[in-house]
């Protein structure tokens, strides 16, 4: 009798204890998705910084396992096509500024939006926050909208990001940050020969291909595009600033490297170049920001880029890391300098992100270009220092820097595309560093990559087969240029 009682009082218990914990479990089931998947769990439970992988979440009472949060680790990861920003998104690392970070318009801040918000709410966001707008605009990239404000006060943008963060319209919030072009100093004479063509094989793989009708973006200053070097070159020109002056040195100077074509031999002298301005060293509160930088890269990818050239450098930048990532998912190579800020320099971008081939500097002996930023992210070099380059007014100037690297590997990379169009971003990347001469300490190293980039080997090598959920190359090479 005594044994039935026990029984009957342990099946009580556990029939209690299942109902409770059910109606828990259900009740965590009905919130619908967490806000962190996709995202690591930080220390207190909220999503980790940076760009890193998805984590796991805590488990549930009643539930015997957690259901995980993107992909177990080490487990495979499904690439279903770039996705929006979100709320969810940016629930780890905050958009905010570091303490010390200069590197931005001090009084603005750049805000992303889903397309579905309406003009109401976003007047009443701007109201709420006490912001006043600037510009706007729809990146069919991203798919979102992003709106850039200024602060009338005295608030910080640390602390207008921190806030904005906070409301559940706001997809994203982040500065406005600065970059610069990347260049050094210039001088108006020199020798004329360009080194470059030798070092690069430019010459022997030319008789294989020229770049032809290949469509290379140059995000930069102004180009001049009645220079006799670009006769013809120029495909079509982007203004993503408000202002309209004339051409600028930088970038004409990598509009030729890449397709110079009469005194001087660019890297492909038969590709076509879009113009496209997101630089104006004459006004330093327009000059490289986020937000024309985003302008000049949603526009390129929509006006057939095969390659877009990025000659700048500055700070970490989430919203460019987005536009960047679903630009290469496109098919789209990425190819950024390195940047001339020396050894001690922490990693620049974009070169650092790891959507992009980033391209260091190195002299006629094969040397380092002393202002060479170093690191992990250097994929290869390329001849940048004392180059003759093309100047505005017909003109023609002797210069260095780490941007004139990228522009050569860009117009390699379009030789490589005319040969092989259906070349992926991956393999394009693992193809110059598999063909690159050895340079510095044997094998990869962090102050050459892989080594000297080598135009002709690049062309004539086979590429590796795609991975499953590589990126497929865009079909459109041209967009009617001629």
């Amino acid at each position: 009798m005594q044994l039935q009682r026990t029984a009957l009082l342990c099946l009580i218990a556990a029939l209690s204890f299942v109902s409770v914990d059910g109606a828990f479990a259900q009740k965590i089931l009905n919130r619908g998705p967490s806000p962190n998947i996709g995202r690591p769990m930080g220390p207190t439970g909220g999503g980790g910084g940076g760009f890193r992988g998805p984590g796991w979440g805590a488990a549930v009472p009643g539930i015997i396992m957690a259901v995980p949060q993107g992909y177990p680790p080490g487990g495979p990861a499904v690439d279903d096509g770039p996705r929006p920003s979100s709320q969810a998104n940016r629930r780890g690392a905050s958009g905010a500024p570091p303490a010390n970070e200069r590197r931005l318009v001090p009084d603005e801040v750049v805000i992303e939006l889903r397309n579905s918000v309406s003009t109401q709410q976003v007047d009443a966001l701007q109201r709420r926050f006490r912001l006043t707008r600037i510009e706007s605009q729809t990146f069919q990239l991203t798919n979102t909208t992003l709106y850039r404000w200024r602060i009338p006060d005295r608030r910080s943008v640390a602390a207008v990001v921190r806030a904005l963060e906070g409301d559940r319209l706001v997809a994203s919030a982040q500065p406005n940050y600065l970059f610069a072009l990347q260049e050094g100093e210039t001088r108006s004479e020199g020798d004329p020969a360009q080194y470059e063509l030798a070092k690069l094989h430019l010459s022997q793989a030319h008789a294989l291909a020229r770049g032809d009708s290949v469509i290379v973006a140059v995000i930069d200053s102004g180009i001049d595009a009645n220079h006799p070097e670009l006769a013809g070159s120029i495909a079509e020109s982007f203004n993503a600033l408000t202002s309209s002056t004339g051409p600028h040195k930088h970038g004409t100077a990598i509009a030729g490297l890449i397709a110079a074509h009469a005194k001087l031999m660019g890297a492909a002298p038969d590709s076509k170049i879009l113009a496209v301005r997101a630089f104006d060293p004459k006004d330093a509160g327009a000059e490289g920001t986020t937000f024309n930088v985003l302008k000049s890269i949603d526009w390129a990818a929509t006006h057939g880029a095969r390659v877009i050239n990025m000659s700048f450098a500055g700070p970490p930048d989430p919203a460019i890391h987005r536009s960047l990532e679903a630009a290469r998912k496109k098919g789209i190579v990425l190819v950024a300098a390195a940047g001339n800020a020396g050894a001690k320099s922490p990693p620049l971008y974009p070169a650092a992100d790891p959507n992009v081939i980033a391209v260091t500097a190195t002299d006629a002996e094969d040397k380092l270009f002393e202002q060479s930023n170093r690191g992990p992210y250097i994929t290869v070099a390329a001849p940048g220092a004392q180059i003759l380059v093309v100047s505005p007014d017909s003109g023609y100037d002797v210069s260095s820097g780490t941007s004139y690297s990228a522009a050569e590997v860009s117009g390699i990379v379009a030789l490589m595309i005319q040969r092989r169009p259906d070349l992926t971003p991956d393999q394009v990347r693992s193809i110059l560093r598999a063909t690159a001469k050895d340079l510095g300490p044997k094998g990869p190293d962090v102050m050459f990559g892989a080594g000297l980039a080598d135009a002709y080997r690049a062309l004539t090598a086979e590429p590796a087969p795609r991975t499953a959920g590589s990126p497929r190359p865009i079909e459109r090479v041209s967009n009617g240029a001629r």
